[in-house]
């Protein structure tokens, strides 16, 4: 197998180019929009990249939603997927965004223990349940999030009552064979301690795993294995690719959303 190429989406994706671009105008609109709800930049550690965007629906939220994005953990910032809020919002969720060190500035363990901080921070900022999705790197960091080790405090792990990895990579080991190595630097230890596969899952949180039925092949087995490992439902988006399979976070009625924050 090449495995840069079975873990490339981009150069499998028509206009591919043109997503990153419209996500971040996307973003920026639902940020005029909310005016001061949108609480951007907002911190939870020292590194420069320790913020959250936090946004909050026009009542009292019922919870928390946090979304993690995904880039590999190489790129990308809340700045360009802050449109996934929208669903959320329009159910009545408060919905925390989270930046973290990108690599090679930060090894994965690393960027497990920032999420969990930003999680905990945001928890103190929004009352209620909390629920927890992420995109691609940012899948394996939400389920990270409910990993029997993950970095959180005693009660606010307590809160977590779901969550949503979509096309997560869920398990490290291939990616050490892929050129990326080069600047994420996984090797044994740190595959078998960061990958959702490899660790028990939390008695409490139930978790969905979401996948596009038109994504790599790798993905797909990506999501299979998590659904396998952790006894979870997994489904499978029929045409979604990587990128357009995220699009469900925008529509509060949207099959995604119901997945992630029910049906009500």
């Amino acid at each position: 197998m090449n495995y840069d190429e079975a873990y490339a989406n981009a150069p499998f994706i028509p206009g591919a180019d043109s997503f990153p671009p419209a996500w971040a105008k996307r973003t920026a609109a639902l940020k005029a929009a909310l005016g001061d709800r949108f609480r951007a930049g907002l911190r939870y550690g020292p590194a420069p990249r320790n913020w959250y965007h936090l946004c909050l629906p026009e009542a009292a939220p019922k919870g928390l939603a946090v979304i993690v994005h995904g880039g590999y953990w190489l790129r990308f910032s809340p700045d360009d997927f802050g449109h996934l809020a929208a669903g959320a919002l329009a159910r009545g969720w408060a919905v925390a965004l989270p930046a973290y060190t990108l690599a090679p500035a930060a090894r994965i363990a690393q960027i497990t223990a920032e999420i969990g901080a930003a999680v905990a921070a945001a928890a103190a900022a929004v009352a209620g349940p909390i629920r927890i999705a992420g995109h691609s790197a940012g899948g394996h960091l939400a389920a990270r999030m409910v990993c029997a080790d993950a970095p959180l405090p005693a009660d606010v792990a307590g809160r977590i009552a779901h969550c949503l990895p979509v096309s997560p990579v869920a398990d490290l080991r291939p990616l050490m064979r892929t050129s990326m190595n080069a600047d994420l630097a996984i090797d044994k230890a740190e595959a078998g301690g960061e990958s959702p596969v490899l660790r028990p899952r939390r008695p409490g949180p139930a978790v969905h795993v979401w996948v596009g039925g038109a994504e790599r092949p790798v993905f797909l087995d990506q999501a299979r294995r998590l659904g396998n490992a952790w006894a979870c439902p997994v489904t499978i988006a029929a045409g979604r690719h990587h990128f357009d399979v995220i699009e469900g976070f925008e529509h509060a009625d949207s099959p995604l959303m119901a997945a992630f924050l029910g049906s009500a």
